[in-house]
């Protein structure tokens, strides 16, 4: 979190992050992700690598799924939310 708040010192146009909440307990989690939605809704373009796909859905307006090295999916979160294959395929346990 220090992090990225060091990062919008900077006030820039993108930031990229990459698993912005990997090992943190699930209300640090909320708080992460509800800070992105946050930047996000102020203007700021986000590259987000995550695997929470909950948190992923919440502040994107695209998806890109990566599977073996490779892109397997493109699209919006309503269109990825209705591609039941390759939920199923990619992303579900």
């Amino acid at each position: 979190m220090l992090t990225m708040c060091r990062t919008l010192m900077g006030d820039p146009d993108l930031i990229m992050i990459d698993e912005p909440t990997e090992g943190l307990a699930p209300k640090i989690v909320e708080q992460v992700g509800e800070l992105l939605s946050e930047i996000a809704r102020r203007g700021v373009s986000i590259l987000l690598v995550e695997q929470k796909l909950a948190i992923a859905l919440k502040i994107s307006h695209r998806l890109y799924v990566m599977g073996h090295g490779h892109m397997v999916y493109e699209g919006t979160p309503d269109e990825l939310k209705a591609n039941e294959k390759i939920r199923k395929e990619w992303l579900e346990v």
